[in-house]
């Protein structure tokens, strides 16, 4: 018996103690744990409940969460919060409703945007499309070649859905954008060698306002 009692006590005594740092669902939880902190994925159950991936003792990745009063949640959180694309139903004047879309600190944003699109390709060895920032509505488009600026190329031609042409530096695009957005490139370069010349074309769109870089490698 008495063998028996130590073995009882040392399990006890070696469980981790795993918490939940957002006060809504603390009441149990079952998953991962790391340094005594929820992370991973688990389960969380309080006044409201959510299953998912946590990270430090909150929601933080891809999860679902329920309200006490019936509202539900899924998609993305950071750090304890409606963060990223999710949808969120509830019901409402004696109908179900949903508002799909992106939420950015626990506020919904607004209908989830299409990625960049590229409508045609020729030529181009390789292309880098990125947002910079949200104050300004720009596209600017940089050529490269060989890792420096394409200073073989003649003939350029842009055309733009909206906005007006300028430029920056070695950079030129549009400003004054209405998003959605579609831009046609068209020029003459060298190759690599300078030994042939031949036509690009690149047509792309894209539908997240915003401040963004295209940058196209021959």
């Amino acid at each position: 018996m008495l063998s028996v009692s130590i073995l009882i006590s040392f399990s006890a005594a070696g469980q981790e103690k795993c918490e939940v740092m957002k006060s809504s669902i603390s009441g149990s939880y079952t998953g991962g744990c790391k340094k005594g902190l929820a992370d991973g994925k688990g389960t969380a159950q309080g006044i409201d409940h959510y299953t998912g991936q946590f990270s430090k003792g909150l929601p933080h990745g891809k999860g679902t969460y329920t309200w006490s009063t019936g509202e539900v949640y899924e998609g993305s959180w950071k750090k304890g919060k409606r963060h990223g694309i999710g949808t969120y139903s509830w019901f409402y004047q004696g109908r179900d409703t949903i508002s799909e879309g992106q939420w950015i600190e626990d506020q919904y944003a607004g209908p989830a945007y299409a990625k960049p699109r590229i409508t045609q390709n020729s030529n181009i060895e390789r292309y880098t499309i990125r947002k910079e920032g949200e104050i300004t509505n720009r596209v600017l488009i940089g050529f490269y070649q060989n890792g420096l600026p394409n200073t073989s190329m003649t003939n350029l031609m842009l055309a733009s859905s909206s906005g007006y042409q300028s430029t920056l530096g070695p950079l030129t695009g549009y400003e004054g954008v209405t998003f959605p957005v579609t831009i046609n490139v068209k020029y003459t370069t060298m190759n690599k060698l300078q030994t042939a010349t031949y036509e690009v074309r690149f047509e792309f769109e894209i539908s997240e306002p915003g401040d963004w870089r295209v940058t196209l490698y021959n």
